[in-house]
């Protein structure tokens, strides 16, 4: 299902250097494949490789952009089965939720196609006061420059397609450091990309170990660091990206609010998909959730129940919902977590139990506001539950977090459903769902330890290029 060896990808094309990186199946702990390891001077040169292909990029046209990704997401289409599998393997995401992955990084680079075609500026007239009578101007958005991408283990298909379909589309060539857990999906664009005529330079993709990416972050050649991972991580990536711009798309630890008059069954059924979905490791997955007192004990029982009979297995299983995290150190840390909590007073109303790097759906109540699992990022396949009397006191509850990425609101009343919009500090809000709900072209980001700016092809695009301004005296014209 995967090829023995991978190279990685320097300035278009695919070079074996090595087979230092063995990457493993998720499920076996076997190795599965092994790629080709990118050291500082391969980073080096594909920096400077990536400068020289600034302009002709900037020149590359807009449809020449467009059929770029087109063909990317054709090729994906094409190759969709085995992209899936090699999620599933590289990453132990069930197979069907891996096909759903390909199937929205198909669709980042078709938004992204679309885009690339819509770059618009705009006039503007100047004449607001007498001194500038005569005068106009005009702006338009041009590439910032060389992009640095680093994306993580999770969603290893579509986040990185988050930060290359739009570098493409603005006319921006980039270097991608993929997760060094989960690289193959990277480097599988990196053989369609290899495909297509972009200008030499264009693109590197470039699998190496953290210690040895200092370039990704520091050097000056690089006009934007955009970094998915984790909080910890990001902030210290911006502490040392000197004058560059940065986005950041951390960790969360999403709300989820259950109003008195919500259907349970539609909330249960959106609620295990959120809390539980690719064994929780998803940073809007469900982590706290919140319900009206009122319903709390028949909320409850439904959720336990419907946990209690999710699949646990083998990722290539079509019936497995939930298959292994991402090594079993995070299965441990999620129940040490766990163990804590019950330690302190916490109610385990189901799972709790780890098998090497699986763990059970598991819901708890009465975790302690600062527990780990109550405050910090779980990142698996946990959720506490709590009660709430009144609307305003549970988005009191949803805002006190050092984290704000997304919230979900089940509520049929529209004004507690704007108080939430008005009120809530996270990046979104989303009614009558999970907060894991995403569409690949709308704007995603959140505040607080959450992370700074958005993606979603349109606003990603807005990060990698610039305003340029033309402005014109009328009054110096001499027509003839």
């Amino acid at each position: 299902m995967l090829k023995p060896t991978y190279p990685y990808y320097l300035a278009n094309k695919p070079i074996a250097a090595n087979t230092d990186l063995a990457v493993t199946n998720k499920a076996t702990g076997e190795v599965a494949t092994r790629v080709a390891l990118a050291d500082a001077d391969a980073i080096d040169e594909a920096i400077a490789l990536a400068e020289k292909a600034c302009e002709p990029m900037r020149r590359f046209p807009s449809y020449k952009r467009a059929e770029v990704l087109h063909h990317v997401a054709r090729r994906m289409k094409e190759r969709h089965e085995e992209l899936s599998r090699a999620l599933c393997i590289e990453a132990g995401k069930p197979i069907k939720d891996s096909r759903g992955e390909v199937k929205r990084g198909i669709d980042t680079f078709t938004i992204a196609a679309e885009e690339a075609v819509r770059n618009y500026g705009e006039w503007m007239p100047l004449d607001i006061s007498a001194r500038a009578e005569g005068y106009e101007a005009i702006w338009k958005r041009v590439p910032i420059g060389v992009c640095s991408f680093i994306s993580p283990f999770n969603f290893p298909i579509n986040l990185a397609a988050h930060k290359v379909a739009p570098a493409i589309a603005a006319g921006c060539p980039f270097i991608l450091k993929p997760a060094s857990r989960t690289p193959i999906g990277a480097l599988i664009i990196g053989e369609i990309l290899a495909e297509t005529d972009l200008p030499v330079g264009a693109f590197s993709i470039l699998p190496c170990h953290r210690e040895g990416a200092d370039l990704f972050t520091t050097d000056e050649r690089l006009k934007l660091l955009s970094f998915t991972g984790s909080p910890d991580v990001g902030w210290a990536l911006k502490a040392k990206a000197g004058k560059k711009p940065v986005v950041l798309e951390l960790g969360g630890n999403a709300a989820c609010v259950v109003d008195k008059d919500a259907d349970l069954d539609f909330a249960t059924k959106r609620i295990m998909i959120g809390a539980f979905y690719q064994s929780g490791q998803s940073c809007i997955g469900v982590q706290r959730i919140l319900i009206h007192e009122s319903i709390y004990d028949a909320l409850k029982t439904k959720l336990v129940a419907a946990a209690m009979e999710l699949k646990v297995g083998d990722p290539l299983d079509e019936d497995t919902f939930i298959g292994p995290m991402i090594d079993v150190k995070e299965a441990e840390r999620i129940e040490k977590w766990v163990n804590d909590a019950t330690s302190r007073g916490a109610k385990v109303l189901c799972g709790g139990k780890r098998d090497g790097a699986y763990y059970d759906a598991t819901l708890i109540e009465k975790a302690p506001k600062d527990s780990a699992i109550s405050c910090q990022e779980a990142f698996g396949p946990v959720a506490t539950l709590e009660p709430f009397s009144n609307f305003k006191q549970a988005c009191t509850i949803v805002n006190d977090s050092v984290f704000g990425l997304q919230a979900g609101i089940f509520t049929n009343n529209m004004q507690n459903a704007f108080y939430a919009f008005n009120d809530l500090d996270v990046g979104g809000v989303v009614i009558n769902d999970v907060p894991s709900f995403r569409v690949d072209s709308m704007p995603y980001g959140g505040v607080k330890d959450s992370g700074l700016g958005r993606e979603g092809i349109r606003y990603a695009i807005e990060d990698m290029t610039e305003k340029r301004l033309l402005v014109l005296n009328k009054m110096g014209q001499n027509p003839s």
